[in-house]
């Protein structure tokens, strides 16, 4: 029985994995340019996981397998459904993108897709310090191919060195930390730990010593300062098909190790890591969003901008204790998990437009090839002020409600320190809406570069506005999510 249970935990993951295999060799057989059977196996293999996952989180459900090293429940099963859906349109985004540079002579932009996504999907679930690490290597290695898959590409290989550096470094801080806490506590498992650190019998300098670097681990991974040096380069240097790939997706899978180390497994520390991430915050709003002011490149600026977004997300994560008490807790986390999802819907559908825009030999990443846009392709246009108005938290769009209820959570302690941070997360806000209705200004106001409109592939066309319809209607109507959200921390905080 407890074999079974196991093996329904993690049925996503090896399904994902043996159709990852199978997908490789039908890439063998010769295809067009546009990859079509491996597409359509890739798409038709991902569609049938995240409904699986929908399933797995409609049950309400706490699976735990292979000796409690993995957990399958509400938080992880969506967090997993969202993250195969944004790869599924990430690849629908980046197929005819990639064609045209001729970054398909293979199928690996879909093998290594899957992998990555299949790494995600470990370290949503891991429940054990190995198993998240196992995820978290699998995906930082997909990663780094895929950034280097335009092979003939200074700027790409060049990215991908830089983000291979970094990467193994912040690896080496998070096992670090993670063999630090194995020292102090005797386990790698999530449970155990806490109960360690609950029962007082640990080494607690040892402990603190590695909750640092489990803090700098994650730091990174997110994007925050001071370890978010290679998200300009990287999202800048990789292909824009390959920046949305490892500026999305990952984003959930990064907010849910946060939240399986450090409120699983670190909760009775809150006081310790909470005052980290609000000095990781804070740095993170200030130079993400003056560093944003200044950039011409508009990919560049969506870096400094995810590292602005990122703090928002810390916020939400450092107010769940408040002097001890863990009353407010899932409502600070929940605004986390709704802040992040919705950044990255509202990510998809900017660099959605960045690369529908694009053509041979002309890249559409600077802020004033989007000069005159509305003129030409109001639907695009349309799509992209929707993105920039979400992303400066200006309402009906979904990224108001989302900065909302992370502020919310900050002011519902009533602590000077709080609301002092609400504040400055509110001016933050307002130097972030005049980079982001830059461009808004650019596409309405200026002159356009060329008459002809802009052309693109049914498909891709219907899900962009798809894409951007959620963001307006989800900020319309947010209570569904918000709702799926705090049911799902609920039942994290309580198993």
């Amino acid at each position: 029985m407890m074999d079974q249970i196991s093996w329904i935990a993690v049925f996503p993951e090896a399904l994902l994995l043996v159709m990852a295999c199978v997908i490789a060799l039908v890439d063998l057989r010769p295809q067009g340019p546009l990859r079509g059977l491996t597409f359509a196996y890739t798409m038709a293999t991902l569609a049938v996981i995240a409904a699986v996952e929908g399933f797995y989180a409609s049950t309400g459900l706490t699976l735990y397998g292979f000796g409690n090293m993995v957990v399958a429940d509400t938080m992880a099963a969506w967090l997993k459904c969202f993250a195969t859906l944004a790869v599924m349109v990430t690849m629908v985004y980046g197929r005819p993108y990639s064609a045209a540079r001729d970054m398909l002579r293979g199928g690996e932009l879909f093998t290594l897709g899957m992998f990555a996504l299949l790494g995600m999907f470990i370290m949503i679930s891991g429940n054990n310090f190995i198993i998240i690490y196992m995820g978290l290597e699998l995906l930082t290695l997909s990663s780094y191919a895929l950034v280097a898959l335009r092979r003939d590409h200074e700027s790409a290989v060049e990215a991908a060195m830089k983000y291979f550096v970094l990467g193994a470094m912040a690896s080496g801080f998070l096992l670090y930390g993670m063999s630090m806490l194995y020292g102090a506590t005797g386990s790698l498992d999530i449970n155990a730990v806490f109960k360690a650190i609950v029962s007082g019998q640990v080494r607690h300098q040892v402990l603190i010593f590695g909750l640092v670097f489990i803090v700098a681990g994650l730091a990174f991974k997110l994007g925050v300062v001071p370890f978010h040096m290679w998200i300009p380069d990287v999202y800048q240097g990789a292909p824009t098909a390959i920046t949305l790939m490892i500026g999305g997706a990952p984003k959930l899978a990064a907010f849910a190790i946060t939240m399986r180390l450090l409120v699983e497994g670190m909760l009775p520390l809150a006081i310790d890591w909470q005052q980290m991430l609000m000095v990781l915050s804070i740095a993170s709003l200030f130079i993400g969003n003056m560093a944003a002011i200044a950039q011409t490149n508009l990919k560049r600026m969506l870096a400094f901008s995810t590292i602005s977004q990122m703090g928002f997300v810390l916020i939400g994560v450092m107010s769940g204790v408040v002097n001890g008490n863990t009353v407010t807790a899932a409502n600070a986390y929940s605004s986390a998990m709704f802040y992040v999802i919705t950044y990255v819907l509202t990510t998809l559908a900017a660099f959605g437009v960045i690369m529908l825009l694009a053509r041979d030999g002309f890249e559409s990443e600077e802020i004033a090839d989007f000069a005159g846009l509305n003129q030409v392709s109001p639907l695009y246009a349309g799509v992209m002020a929707a993105c920039m108005f979400s992303m400066a938290g200006i309402p009906p769009m979904v990224g108001f409600y989302a900065k909302l209820s992370v502020l919310q959570a900050l002011l519902v302690s009533g602590q000077p320190t709080q609301i002092g941070m609400a504040v400055f997360a509110v001016m933050m806000s307002l130097v972030g809406a005049f980079y982001y209705l830059r461009v808004v200004k650019v596409m309405y106001f200026d002159a356009p570069l060329t008459a002809s409109p802009v052309v693109g592939s049914n498909g891709v066309r219907v899900v962009l506005g798809v894409n951007g319809a959620l963001v307006l209607l989800l900020g319309i109507f947010p209570a569904g999510l918000m709702a799926l959200s705090a049911q799902s921390v609920l039942q994290m905080l309580g198993t």
